[in-house]
């Protein structure tokens, strides 16, 4: 006969062996994915990219021409020229380029109408060693909410900078070394992307897509990169309700670098023709937000 004190003793084991079971099973399930990290290749196709037609979002540059955009000279970009000519901006094949027009100076392609909340969406395949950038609510002068493109050493993706802002702010998850492939965090803002896996989510001299979205005042800015959010931050006061989109080839030699620039075609540094160094935008589309 089982003893009460037997059969309590037989009761306990079986638990122990089914919590272990369990155990076991969870330890060989895998875990879900966890986004931007060791499954960036995944992160290629996520649905959460937008695609073409995609409710709300309109076309802004029709890839033919510059209507409803012009040519900007005057930021503080353009001062090389005396604030004469904004860079050397072309369209090609349905994309939009624009280089310094001579070395030191660049400018901003700026919409023609202002916007208030929105979300702006864009692919980028620029050459590494140039800095460029996505403005909201600029002013005509350039005073704005930069999404960063400083695609150079020491630059970053993605962060946002206050553009001739006082005070100023600078948010940022990394910042690239000396090649498109190798970055290191910043520690400023949370990175969805470990270094290791950057090399395989980040497509160099491949169309990569950028998303960003301002709303409020203060405004509240959400970035994110081939559909990955990167960035969710709040201004600290109200400050520009309104005002242009624009994009921007950097002015000035110290953010065209030479020596470790490299082409969409992989052609790499000895470069010193700072005009010769592009950025490229195409499928600008854009949703206005109630």
């Amino acid at each position: 006969m089982i003893t009460r004190d037997l059969q309590a003793g037989l009761t306990c084991a079986a638990l122990f062996a089914g919590v272990a079971g369990l155990a076991s099973q969870a330890a060989q399930t895998p875990a879900p994915p966890r986004q931007g990290h060791a499954y960036d290749e995944q992160n290629k196709g996520r649905t959460d990219e937008v695609q073409p037609g995609q409710t709300g979002f309109v076309t802004i540059f029709d890839g033919r021409s510059m209507n409803g955009w012009s040519v900007s000279a005057k930021s503080r970009h353009s001062s090389v020229s005396g604030n004469k000519t904004g860079g050397a901006w072309q369209i090609r094949d349905g994309v939009l380029l624009g280089t310094q027009d001579v070395p030191g100076n660049g400018g901003l392609f700026i919409t023609d109408r202002k916007y208030g909340d929105f979300e702006v969406v864009l692919e980028m395949r620029n050459d590494f060693g140039i800095d460029s950038g996505i403005y909201l609510r600029s002013t005509d002068t350039g005073t704005a909410y930069q999404i960063m493109i400083d695609y150079r050493r020491w630059g970053a993706l993605g962060g946002v900078y206050g553009e001739n802002m006082k005070p100023g702010f600078n948010v940022a998850p990394f910042n690239f070394t000396d090649a498109p492939d190798r970055i290191f965090l910043t520690g400023n803002a949370p990175m969805p992307v470990l270094p290791a896996a950057w090399p395989s989510f980040w497509r160099h001299g491949q169309w990569n897509e950028f998303r960003a979205r301002i709303v409020g005042n203060p405004a509240h800015v959400t970035t994110w990169i081939n559909g990955v959010q990167f960035l969710d931050w709040t201004d600290t006061m109200p400050r520009l309700a309104d005002g242009f989109l624009a994009l921007q080839v950097h002015g000035g030699l110290e953010w065209v670098q030479g020596k470790d620039w490299v082409g969409v075609d992989g052609s790499k540094g000895g470069e010193t023709d700072f005009t010769k160094r592009s950025v490229r935008y195409r499928n600008i589309r854009l949703k206005e937000l109630p």
